[in-house]
Formats: structure tokens, sequence, C-alpha cells
């Protein structure tokens, strides 16, 4: 059904990527909330990371524009309404990721007028270069959350349900190291925690 038959283009336009964005509260993850009662969603996701932002802005490089981090953490899930969430250890999923979700923001952020598509798709093109001081700490925001998640709930999570070594979560965890170097201490302690517990393999 056509509801904006009565509105002005920019609008109706404006309107439909809001309801298509609605989408992304039904994609599901494998991380669980840390009290392990579900799976959170990839809206729910983009939340936090966007939160923990503010948070720990702190630690990102110097002269990192935090608003435009958020931005881009918040705009960099998108695809997933069309393309799905890939597990970060999944290799096969892995492959065609990339062109999977570049079909995705075409479509997605397609709907939006043309100066605010462009917006959104630069936004999404930086995050996933990850150059930049701001696309830098939000990947590695991105990294950080699922590993809060998989120690805070002190049963390791999805490297303990999918045999992860220690070697494949460190290469995960790597953009920390660079872009949120404050963090990476606690990178390290978690790992560590995990591994004397059994939950990472240390092979």
């Amino acid at each position: 059904m056509n509801r904006d038959t009565s509105l002005p283009d920019r609008l109706a336009h404006q309107l439909r990527f809001v309801r298509e964005l609605d989408k992304l509260k039904g994609v599901l993850r494998r991380t669980s909330l840390i009290d392990r009662s579900r799976r959170e969603n990839s809206a729910e996701h983009s939340w936090h990371l966007a939160t923990m932002a503010l948070a720990l802005g702190e630690y990102a490089p110097p002269d990192t524009n935090l608003t435009r981090a958020i931005e881009l953490l918040i705009v960099h899930d998108v695809v997933e309404i069309d393309a799905d969430d890939t597990f970060a250890f999944d290799a096969a999923g892995n492959l065609d990721k990339l062109a999977r979700e570049t079909a995705a923001a075409e479509r997605i952020f397609g709907l939006l007028p043309e100066d605010l598509g462009r917006k959104f798709r630069e936004r999404w093109d930086e995050f996933e270069a990850g150059v930049t001081n701001e696309a830098r700490f939000a990947n590695a925001l991105d990294r950080f959350q699922a590993l809060v998640s998989n120690d805070a709930a002190g049963d390791g999570g999805t490297w303990r349900l999918h045999g992860i070594s220690r070697d494949a979560v460190l290469q995960r965890m790597a953009p920390i190291e660079h872009g949120a170097p404050g963090l990476w201490p606690a990178v390290l302690e978690a790992i560590a925690r995990a591994i004397e517990a059994g939950h990472v393999r240390d092979d």
C-alpha cells in the first residue's frame, strides 16, 4: 500500500527509509545478551555501539570526530536488513559478505532522497574502508562489544560454542589495538580469562 501519495516527494522517500529501518530490529545476531536470555538484534547492537562511543570516546585516536564516529556506528549494519548478519568466524559466509552488503547498501540507501542517500552511503563506505580515525574507532568498538559480551557472561559465548582459537580471536580483535589502543589491555585480559576457563583454545 502506498501511504505517501499526498506527501512531498522528499518526505515520502524519507518515510520509506524510516519504515525500512524497522526491519533491522528483526535481524538476529549470533551474540547473545550478557544475561544469555536471548540473542541480540542488529538494531540493538548499533544502539549499544553508539552509546559505547559516548562512554569510551576518550580512547579514540587523537582528533577523532566523535559525532561522525557515532554516525558510522549507527549506519554500518543497516545493510543487514537484506544481507543478514554474517558471523565473524564463518569463513564461507564471509567470502561473499562484501558483495551482499554492497548490493544491500545500494537498495536501502537508494530509498532516500539523493543527497541523503549519498551521505548514508558515504558513511557506510567509510566504516568499511576503516581508514579514517573515526572509522578505526568505530571498527574497534564493533569488535570490542562482542568481546565484552563473551567475557562478561563468564561462559565464553560464541568463542566456546564454536571452538574458536586464541589466534583467531586475536586476529578478529586486532583493529582495537590501533583504533582504540587504550582498550587493548582489556582485550588481552579477557582473552587470558577465556583461555584459563577453557572457553578459547590455546593452540
